[in-house]
């Protein structure tokens, strides 16, 4: 029987996994606690790729010799069964002696999901699973989508004013959203393996497109990838100057071709059927490259193309509280011509931020 304590605890592990969200791509970030005789003698979470799992992390943060012998370990995600840059965690709980585990989901990668679990059972070790497991999936939603379905989740960052435009008929738009909504943008991209742009705004914004607020302490930048057919991107763009790698994904060949290999971008080949870059097929590229979570941060009509294809898995809107009237350019580029057409959108969040309001939501496609 689960009591309070236990649902207590793994509140505990999921607030401590959460102090992992910035820094553990392309691993997911986990928490565990360490409970005997009802009291907390240790506590972690993962560690950037290559160091300490939540588990051992836990494990070493115990004060005194063996005071994980007879604890039970509230885990977010099921204890790993496999070498990688570091050993089994469930091994490590065994060998620590505990002697339950509450574990909020099973690893969703197929080639070990339920190892761990059946490992930890073999040694005796008693094993509760789907503690808060709901709120366990929140907080790693892109390496879930990928382990279960090959593709990263893709969320669309958009801005827009109360009447749902974008910028002045000349393309000015800085800022329509106030500091606030800003600053939240650099969360989102901090827990971003892309930010994924299109080459209209890489001429006409010039971005960096990097997580620059440092308290985030990301372990490195996201990889920036523009979408750009014909290979327009000015090979002097601030976006090839950033520290991290910029991939351009392209339809068609270009002089420009060198220009933009010497500035230090990769070029990525992924024509279409339309001529364009395959959109579906740089979403999956990316999956490869263990990217979980792509921020899109674009114009009208590459957003409008991620919703037209159904790529786009999350939208995030911060509306500001201005007009920018009929002749300002419009939120999306998406042709729809007749209501039983349209994109129906669930509203999963609606918050605050400065100003300006942010409304998270998810197409019903």
């Amino acid at each position: 029987m689960i009591s309070t304590l236990d649902r207590q605890m793994m509140v505990r592990a999921l607030q401590l996994a959460r102090r992992g969200c910035y820094s553990t791509r392309p691993n997911p970030t986990v928490g565990c606690v360490l409970v005997r005789n009802g009291a907390v003698v240790g506590e972690g979470f993962t560690r950037p790729a290559g160091g300490n799992h939540a588990e051992i992390e836990a494990l070493q943060s115990c004060k005194t010799t063996g005071a994980a012998r007879g604890a039970t370990a509230y885990v977010s995600l099921e204890p790993c069964s496999h070498h990688g840059k570091t050993g089994p965690c469930a091994d490590a709980l065994i060998e620590a002696g505990v002697a339950g585990v509450f574990v909020a989901m099973r690893d969703p990668n197929p080639a070990v999901t339920g190892q761990g679990i059946t490992r930890l059972r073999q040694a005796g070790v008693d094993v509760v699973e789907g503690l808060l497991e709901v709120e366990a999936r929140a907080i790693n939603p892109g390496f879930y989508q990928r382990m279960e379905s090959g593709r990263p989740r893709v969320r669309v960052k958009l801005a827009c004013s109360l009447d749902g435009r974008t910028a002045m008929s000349d393309g000015s738009s800085q800022w329509i959203t106030g500091a606030a909504a800003r600053a939240d943008v650099q969360r989102w991209r901090g827990r971003s393996g892309a930010i994924l742009t299109g080459v209209e705004t890489v001429i006409h914004d010039d971005p960096a497109l990097t997580v620059r607020d440092e308290s985030l302490n990301i372990p490195a930048q996201p990889l920036r990838v523009i979408v750009d057919s014909s290979l327009r991107t000015p090979p002097g763009s601030r976006i090839l100057e950033q520290a991290g790698s910029t991939v351009i994904a392209y339809a068609r060949e270009s002089e420009q071709r060198a220009a933009l290999e010497a500035a230090g971008a990769e070029l990525l080949l992924l024509p279409g059927a339309d001529g364009r870059v395959d959109l579906a097929a740089l979403v999956k590229e990316l999956a490869t490259r263990q990217c979980n979570d792509i921020l899109v941060e674009c114009g009208a009509r590459l957003a409008g193309s991620m919703l037209e294809q159904k790529l786009a898995d999350e939208i995030v809107l911060y509306m500001a509280p201005v007009l920018l009237g009929s002749n300002a350019r419009p939120l999306l580029q998406l042709p729809i011509d007749a209501m039983d057409n349209k994109v129906t959108l669930q509203m999963t969040d609606l918050r605050r931020i400065g100003d300006d309001l942010r409304l998270t939501l998810q197409p019903s496609y």
